[in-house]
């Protein structure tokens, strides 16, 4: 068997979904789908009030109805 380069194999990277979800996510505000800010430190805050109102929504539904209780 002849030696293979590891840099040149394929490589399944852990939980990389978790980071595209995220990206899709952010991708859905407007001002994040393009790179339309001038200062980095803009796109940060932009990104931190995105996730902010993600949470908020996520927190603020409804309960789920369990059927069994």
């Amino acid at each position: 068997m002849e030696d293979v380069d590891p840099r040149k194999t394929f490589h399944v990277l852990p939980r990389r979904w978790v980071v595209e979800r995220i990206f899709a996510w952010l991708g859905k505000c407007r001002r994040l789908s393009r790179d339309y800010e001038a200062l980095p430190e803009t796109t940060e805050m932009l990104v931190h009030l995105a996730m902010i109102r993600l949470m908020v929504r996520r927190l603020a539904r409804e309960p789920l109805e369990l059927s069994w209780r």
